[in-house]
């Protein structure tokens, strides 16, 4: 139970520090265009994290993410060390990233270290066949991080030419005023996309966490009769759901600034009506992930769609110099965090 209780506090200050480390993805376009102030805007950001708690168990009805992420790695090789171990991992590398100011995936470095503290686990094991380690579903994870921005560019770019297509004849000063507007709702969409997507992944390791426990240890008849047994967490642990919402909203009001000024300003010059259309372009985009339960980046979400209304006015515009270097943290982010957690879980089972 110990390690348990230890595992949950580890995975909310992940939560913590996922708000801080991705607040400059709900905010970037926001404060680069002067629509809100950065203390106006991570306030902004925050509210629309927490509601994302109402539309996700009121609007969507099911955690589909949290699910996913629950099931990553096979039951057959999750353990209480294995969970601890990923966390770790993913909490050193989403510090690391943020110190230097690299927008990285916490969505990613969650997975890699999940999965590289399963393979350590697995390779204590006799007649592993390590194939069965993930399930299908991390194939999908992985394919997304280069679906996700991609598609995120390809919605930004056409968003971009129809809108200045339709005002192509409006003053500039009046469309202006009107797209720093609309800023505050697209930026409140990818807030909440955001916050579904997020927080949900905090959710489901809690929930492997959780569901392993009264398999395993505690072996409650309620848990091993369970037909859905993520769902039935969900209705046991009511407060988790809650409390992982909560805890992303107070991470996003503390703001990764260094991360905000990237994204803002280093990939592309962006204007109120660009940044309209990023942050819807990334929202839709959630959005589509979300239906279909895959836990995507929203850095990576969000950056593409930042690139593609760049890619709108010449190929140029868009810093690929910047680009190129962060496209290496993300290659480098699963592997890293794969590699701290098995070094992390050796560690661990040595007590």
């Amino acid at each position: 139970m110990t390690l348990l209780i230890i595992i949950i506090v580890l995975a909310l200050i992940f939560d913590y520090i996922n708000g801080f480390h991705d607040a400059a993805n709900s905010i970037a376009t926001i404060v680069a265009t002067k629509v809100l102030t950065p203390f106006q805007a991570v306030l902004w950001a925050a509210f629309f994290n927490f509601a994302a708690y109402f539309l996700t168990l009121y609007v969507i009805g099911e955690f589909k993410v949290g699910n996913t992420i629950a099931k990553t790695v096979s039951i057959d090789f999750i353990n209480l060390e294995v969970i601890f171990s990923g966390l770790i991992a993913a909490i050193f590398w989403n510090l690391l990233t943020w110190k230097l100011g690299i927008p990285s995936s916490s969505s990613h470095t969650l997975i890699g270290g999940f999965i590289g503290a399963a393979v350590a686990y697995a390779f204590t094991l006799d007649n592993v066949d390590f194939t069965t380690i993930v399930s299908s579903r991390v194939w999908v994870i992985v394919t997304f991080i280069f679906v996700a921005p991609l598609l995120g560019m390809l919605i930004s770019y056409i968003l971009t030419v129809i809108i200045m297509h339709i005002c192509k004849n409006s003053p500039p000063h009046k469309a202006d005023k009107w797209f720093r507007r609309l800023q505050l709702a697209s930026s409140a969409l990818f807030s909440l996309g955001h916050g579904t997507n997020d927080a949900q992944k905090v959710m489901g390791i809690i929930g492997a966490a959780v569901i392993y426990y009264h398999f395993h240890i505690d072996m409650d008849p309620s848990w091993l009769n369970a037909a859905d047994p993520f769902k039935h967490f969900v209705e046991e642990y009511a407060w988790v759901p809650f409390t992982s919402f909560t805890v992303i909203a107070l991470g996003t009001m503390s703001g990764g600034w260094k991360i905000v000024k990237t994204m803002g300003s280093k990939i592309t010059k962006v204007t109120s009506l660009e940044g309209v259309s990023a942050e819807t372009a990334g929202a839709m985009t959630l959005g589509i992930s979300e239906h279909f339960g895959i836990p995507v980046s929203t850095t990576h979400t969000i950056t593409g769609s930042i690139i593609g209304v760049g890619i709108t006015k010449r190929v140029s515009a868009v810093r690929w110099g910047v680009t190129i270097n962060l496209l290496w943290a993300w290659i480098l982010t699963i592997p890293v965090s794969a590699i701290i957690a098995a070094i992390t879980y050796n560690i661990v089972i040595l007590f």
